[in-house]
């Protein structure tokens, strides 16, 4: 591989981050784990952070919460219309994701400094070569996978484990018959459907058959991507290196951060008006951002949506750097270096020597 995310690791500053591991998959390991390790300490410490400032007595939304507001809607502690009962599944959420972090940070730290800086050797499974398109391609295929049992974890909770919290009768009831016709899950995506594209979803039912639907295509798109390779078409229209996953990736996030900001600001079956505040409106000054139209309370409706938008306009620009790059566009020269075509040449030779 001759792009740019080829460069030797001490030819990069301390402050590229992950880009010195480029071609340490065990060190790209553990930077893994070590970021996840973070978020899901963040998770807890911020649960617990929240939980020690809630006032049962006022609604969440004018709290200033983000995350409280998630778990009950997912069922844990509220009662019916929306009161809060019970704060104790709070505290052990928070802790489980506390302990976790742990583990996952002590993961990261070794795979970081004492585990083997490559994995092709002494542990084949998890080893890989970023020209190598069949292995890139079981890669996105156990992901795929891992994304489609999130979706019926989901499932399990809203049929078996205690249900949802349902802000259209304002109880937490489990869903015993979802929606499975792909006439109403697929109309919602292609407008066919009640309003606001999939943010228009206003029934638990639907919103569970649509997980259902995602948890399935999710999980059998996963095992077609590790059992066969990819098509020639495909192969002719990525560029198939380091720095190009990562700009998909970004572009992929930047694209939910939009649709999660737009579903946050309108939809209440998802987001509770009793947990999470009044619909948005977007206002547009000297920039777009999401506001109550009927009161001035910074809600938490607005913290998400707000938050989503902007991360996903960031998102977008990430992804639009490192494309130009893998595309072979040279930020310090401002001009392309290396063609697309000679790229490609390049990862055709590299391919059939592996």
């Amino acid at each position: 591989m001759t792009s740019m995310t080829a460069q030797a690791p001490e030819k990069l500053p301390w402050w590229a981050g992950n880009a010195r591991l480029t071609n340490l998959s065990g060190r790209l390991l553990g930077a893994h784990v070590a970021h996840s390790g973070l978020i899901v300490l963040w998770a807890g410490a911020t649960t617990l952070f929240e939980l020690s400032h809630l006032n049962v007595q006022q609604p969440m939304y004018e709290q200033g919460l983000i995350l409280l507001p998630h778990l009950a809607t997912l069922g844990w502690g509220v009662g019916d219309g929306g009161i809060i009962q019970n704060t104790y599944p709070y505290f052990v959420i928070g802790a489980l994701h506390l302990i976790s972090s742990a583990f996952l940070g002590f993961g990261g730290i070794f795979h970081s400094l004492w585990g083997p800086e490559t994995l092709e050797t002494r542990a084949s499974a998890f080893g890989y070569s970023w020209q190598d398109r069949n292995k890139i391609s079981s890669i996105l295929g156990t992901h795929l996978v891992l994304l489609g049992l999130g979706a019926l974890l989901l499932v399990a909770k809203a049929m078996m484990f205690g249900g949802l919290y349902d802000s259209v009768s304002q109880t937490v009831r489990q869903v015993s018959n979802p929606t499975l016709n792909p006439a109403v899950t697929f109309g919602y995506l292609f407008g066919a459907v009640g309003r606001d594209w999939i943010a228009g979803v206003n029934s638990l039912e639907d919103l569970v058959g649509g997980h259902i639907w995602v948890g399935v295509l999710c999980i059998l798109g996963g095992i077609h991507h590790i059992l066969t390779e990819p098509y020639p078409w495909t192969r002719r229209l990525f560029v198939w290196s380091g720095e190009a996953y990562l700009s998909y990736s970004l572009g992929a996030l930047a694209l939910m951060g939009f649709i999660a900001a737009y579903f946050a600001a309108t939809n209440t079956l998802a987001y509770p008006t009793e947990f999470y505040g009044p619909v948005l409106s977007i206002q547009m000054e000297t920039f777009p951002r999401f506001v109550n139209p009927d009161s001035s309370v910074l809600s938490s409706r607005a913290w998400l949506a707000n938050s989503h938008f902007w991360l996903g306009f960031f998102f977008l620009q990430g992804h639009l750097w490192h494309a130009l790059r893998a595309a072979g566009f040279n930020f310090r020269q401002g001009r392309v270096v290396e063609t697309v075509e000679l790229a490609i040449a390049s990862q055709k030779t590299s391919t059939a020597k592996l």
